[in-house]
């Protein structure tokens, strides 16, 4: 495409939807002599959002206007923003990064192949990188790199050297990486002229910037990984999506302070261009005006702010493209053990602010009572020694299962026959529901529940697959939901007089589409993360 367009041209693409441009007559000369060199840099600490798609749609535009393109997974930098990703994690981070972020490139169609990706950790542990972070810093004031990171680097009250290094090896990275512009938000512009400053003061040259403007969050503010209600994860479920729509700020009539708004100027039309979609599409029954389609973000705008579009009828039909966006993504992870293991070695405890969010998305409603919730159950990780079958009952395995217990290994029957064998469990972590009263089942006394996922397929064969725990979690280890810790029964009749209270909390126990086990939507955590089936 890029070889039919003039100079004038390919600047407008690649200035579309653009906030600045630092160095644009700079950027004009290269053009006239050839393709420009672009990089785009992201700090793998929190899991990638819905935002990181303005990003996306900006690097498909680069590419259509016939620049180079190297995207950069910063995992040193993550490290040196206040230790956001730690040590032993930056290598599964910058893995976990690299596939949804190509997985998001997939969804809205740019092709790989033409884009370079790298990690910061190639080539900023060289002696040559080494060297010239010495170099930068015998020139660089304190002053002046506490300014720069001011904007992107968390700030504390006695900042870290770490925050200090961080913009000086970001303004190095352009020289590393030969380019010739660096791309970013506008929230980097302290970095970015930091850059223009001290660059050239080593003998490098000064590089052109280009700045995005910062999409707020959905109930205003920036969006961000920290922030729960202000972000929808990429691998977010269809009802989670729904919901944190429904709860964005979206005032009728109001463009100027808007949730939702910007999602559709920056993210969606620019892919709508890309698929060839023609039209921002908008259902609603009759009575309500009928459906209403839109070829400009503008006329939407215009639509929204003289009341013409309701908030309800515009915020169902971006929760519907966004799904359409992330089901691609979804699947990836829903499909692949690797991928699902992967998530929880990159984000073991599912971090704090994912279960914010999941908490936030499926509250618990108060009027639940104390006692008739998940914290009457004792759910410990035990770990299968022996297995046999029931001598006299064709279904039931029986089972030994260490809890760490004194008294040793407990007698746990199953009735698992049917769906797995005796090596399918042996050796296995498992979750028990350590509390029920010891029930007789064909003569051999039972001492808990073995926790299982009706894991049942789309062609009606039923499936049955165990419920493990985090990677890391000890024997004896006890199972719980967030904000519901109480001390357990020390014994549930679920045959007599806890029967109805047993089966209500039985069937609000689910997996989510990923195989996370959860409670009302809340997942079920080991102090090393959330447990899950394992899909094959």
């Amino acid at each position: 495409m890029s070889s039919n367009l003039s100079v004038e041209e390919r600047l407008s693409i690649i200035k579309n939807n653009l906030q600045e441009v630092l160095g644009e007559e700079q950027l004009k000369s290269i053009l006239k002599e050839r393709d420009p060199k672009i990089y785009w840099g992201t700090a793998t600490t929190g899991k990638p959002h819905i935002a990181y798609f303005v990003a996306m749609t900006k690097l498909a535009d680069f590419l259509s206007a016939g620049c180079h393109v190297t995207i950069l997974f910063a995992d040193i930098h993550a490290y040196l923003d206040n230790m956001k990703a730690p040590w032993e994690l930056l290598n599964r981070r910058a893995d976990y990064y690299e596939v949804v972020i190509k997985g998001m490139l997939e969804s809205i169609g740019v092709p790989l192949d033409k884009l370079r990706f790298i990690k910061g950790s190639d080539y900023q542990l060289n002696r040559d990188f080494t060297l010239e972070i010495f170099r930068m810093a015998s020139v660089v004031t304190e002053h002046d790199a506490k300014k720069a990171g001011c904007e992107v680097v968390k700030q504390v009250d006695s900042p870290l050297l770490s925050g200090l290094i961080y913009p000086c090896m970001q303004a190095l990275d352009e020289e590393f990486l030969e380019c010739d512009a660096q791309f970013g938000g506008v929230d980097q512009r302290k970095i970015f002229t930091f850059a223009e400053k001290y660059m050239p003061a080593l003998g490098f040259k000064k590089r052109i910037h280009l700045m995005n403007p910062m999409v707020p969050g959905l109930t205003g503010g920036k969006m961000s990984s920290s922030e729960a209600d202000s972000k929808i994860d990429l691998l977010d479920e269809p009802r989670a999506v729904e919901n944190k729509i429904r709860k964005a700020f979206c005032e009728e009539g109001n463009i100027e302070q808007n949730g939702v708004l910007p999602f559709v100027k920056f993210v969606l039309f620019p892919v709508f261009k890309l698929k060839g979609i023609v039209s921002f599409d908008i259902k609603r029954p009759d009575k309500f005006g009928g459906n209403v389609s839109f070829e400009t973000y503008q006329a939407l705008e215009a639509a929204f702010a003289a009341k013409e579009i309701f908030p309800l009828d515009l915020k169902n039909a971006v929760a519907s493209y966004i799904n359409i966006l992330l089901e691609p993504i979804r699947k990836k992870f829903e499909t692949s053990t690797e991928l699902q293991a992967l998530l929880r070695e990159a984000y073991p405890a599912e971090a704090a602010a994912s279960i914010a969010a999941k908490m936030a998305s499926t509250k618990i409603e108060d009027s639940v009572p104390v006692k008739n919730d998940f914290s009457r159950f004792d759910v410990r990780v035990g770990q299968v020694v022996e297995v046999s079958r029931h001598p006299d009952a064709d279904k039931l395995f029986v089972e030994k299962i260490d809890l760490g217990e004194s008294t040793g290994p407990r007698t746990i029957l199953s009735g698992l026959v049917p769906y797995m064998t005796a090596e399918d469990l042996l050796g296995k972590k498992v979750l028990i529901l350590a509390n029920l009263k010891p029930a007789a089942m064909r003569g051999i006394v039972s001492q808990g529940m073995v926790l299982c996922a009706d894991a049942t397929k789309e062609d009606g064969t039923i499936t049955i697959e165990l419920l493990e725990p985090a990677e890391g979690s000890n024997v004896g280890d006890r199972v719980t939901v967030v904000a519901l810790e109480g001390k357990p029964d020390e014994q549930l009749d679920c045959k007599k007089k806890d029967a109805a209270a047993f089966a209500a909390i039985l069937a609000e126990l689910k997996t989510s589409s990923t195989g996370i086990a959860e409670y009302r939507g809340t997942p079920l955590m080991t102090a090393h993360g959330p447990c899950q089936w394992q899909k094959s």
